[in-house]
């Protein structure tokens, strides 16, 4: 009789793709899709063309304008679109006609946020392999795909080659079981996650997130799960295919279709992880116990329960976390023992590949309809995507944000990062984003990380709310 070993999904997924072995634990893979943004890609392209190579299949690689791209209303109607990195943006335009590789321009409908925009169109599926010069490439786990960011020595390699050399990780497993709360989302879930385990926790590990939670959820909440999977340190962070995933993919635009899409499926079916498989480390955590939350410091594990109060340095014995809690509160301007639900706020930014997708637009607007954000607060929405900002008009979706009083912007990266603009500088911002260290969105801006039902909650009051009491 055969035994079959029993195996994860990451090795299954890795093994498909390993084309040599390199050293005793790291192996040559074949790279299935490369994305490249305006913001690293030029450069990127720019190092290809000067070393005299290029790209060895350019159909299987995407470029898009996000980063550098003006979000404000209106873009269209001025003249360039792009406050920063024009010249890039248009070098960029340039090689994807020079190179033959698809290229998703200003005023495009698939424009967007990359990790918006792979999974909504199809272009990244299960068990494909994606990169991307960008740390969230791990988003794009949510569907079932191996993805990681990269730098630019590597994308040039990958552009080149279509392989990359990877040291393989070891393998954890983060169980989410039991029915959420109302009120509480994916986000929640995450930031929930890094505040027990750390920010440096998935550190040298693939980690595959499962349960009866995550099964329930759509594949637009597994997309945030997996977005923050970096915030953690892990590399990749995936979420194992399944009918919900099959039937999110079923007809977009690059999607495989008819004879293909069957035959894609039996493959996609024999991914999951099989029954006894082993992981490295396993946690596993009661959903139903968690409550909306939010952020109070400059990292992702600075987090605690909406109905908390900010947490006290001297109440920890670990002296570099001590130190890290202090530094900590003198820059967010946070005094211990105050209620999370007493800090105010001047700004409500809804936005980011973290969570722009239309569902969190419909989770922020069921808040937001027939109410009015505070006269002290600055409301903000910038849409994932083209595709996104056009759904959300459709439904009416815009018209409830701007009666509210927020801004109604168009698709891009916008203020999840400084990008030079410094109009949110000191400034106390609740954000749907997914980094609040110092300055990530403006100059001695204090950034609160929060879901986008708990950021359009807030926005109403002008200081940080329990959204179950709405």
């Amino acid at each position: 009789m055969v035994v079959t070993e029993a195996l994860t999904f990451f090795d299954k997924v890795w093994t498909d793709h390993a084309i040599a072995k390199i050293a005793k634990n790291t192996d040559l893979l074949q790279i299935d899709r490369v994305f490249l943004h305006d913001l690293t890609g030029a450069a990127t392209l720019r190092q290809l063309e000067a070393s005299g190579r290029s790209l060895a299949y350019p159909q299987q690689v995407f470029g898009v304008v996000d980063h550098l791209i003006d979000t404000a209303p209106g873009r269209h109607s001025r003249q360039s679109p792009a406050k920063l990195g024009s010249s890039q943006i248009q070098w960029a335009k340039e090689a994807a006609q020079k190179y033959g590789f698809s290229f998703f321009d200003v005023g495009d409908r698939r424009q967007g946020i990359v990790h918006v925009v792979s999974p909504e169109l199809g272009i990244v599926l299960p068990g494909l392999t994606l990169v991307c010069g960008d740390s969230h490439t791990c988003t794009v786990g949510g569907v079932g795909a191996l993805a990681w960011g990269i730098g630019s020595t590597e994308s040039e390699h990958v552009l080149a080659t279509q392989t990359l050399a990877q040291e393989k990780p070891k393998r954890m497993r983060i169980l989410f079981e039991g029915k959420t709360a109302d009120g509480v989302f994916s986000k929640d879930l995450i930031l929930y996650l890094i505040g027990r385990i750390g920010a440096s926790g998935g550190g040298g590990y693939a980690v595959e997130l499962a349960g009866s939670t995550v099964r329930s959820l759509s594949i637009e909440a597994r997309l945030t799960l997996c977005n923050m999977a970096v915030e953690f340190s892990a590399k990749y962070g995936f979420i194992a295919p399944d009918d919900t995933t099959f039937q999110y993919l079923a007809g977009r635009e690059f999607s495989p279709k008819e004879l293909i899409w069957e035959q894609a499926l039996r493959y996609w079916r024999t991914l999951p992880t099989d029954e006894g498989a082993k992981f490295d480390r396993e946690e596993t955590i009661r959903s139903d116990r968690i409550a909306p939350q939010v952020t109070w410091g400059i990292s992702p594990q600075h987090v605690g329960s909406v109905d908390d109060r900010v947490p006290d340095p001297a109440d920890t014995s670990d002296l570099s976390e001590r130190a890290l809690m202090q530094k900590a509160l003198g820059y967010m301007q946070l005094i211990p023992g105050t209620p999370m639900q007493d800090i105010h706020i001047d700004v409500a930014y809804i936005g980011a590949c973290t969570n722009a997708r239309i569902s969190d637009l419909r989770a922020a607007a069921e808040i937001l309809r027939d109410r009015k954000i505070a006269p002290t607060v600055v409301g903000i929405c910038v849409p994932g995507s083209t595709q996104v900002k056009v759904e959300a008009e459709a439904e009416g979706l815009d018209k409830v944000f701007m009666a509210a009083g927020f801004e109604w912007h168009e698709s891009g990266c916008g203020l999840c990062g400084h990008m030079g603009n410094d109009r949110l500088s000191d400034r106390r911002v609740i954000s749907t984003t997914n980094r609040n260290f110092i300055g990530r969105q403006g100059i001695a801006t204090r950034t609160h990380l929060a879901s986008p039902a708990t950021v359009a909650a807030s926005a109403l009051k002008g200081h940080i709310v329990d959204v179950r009491k709405l």
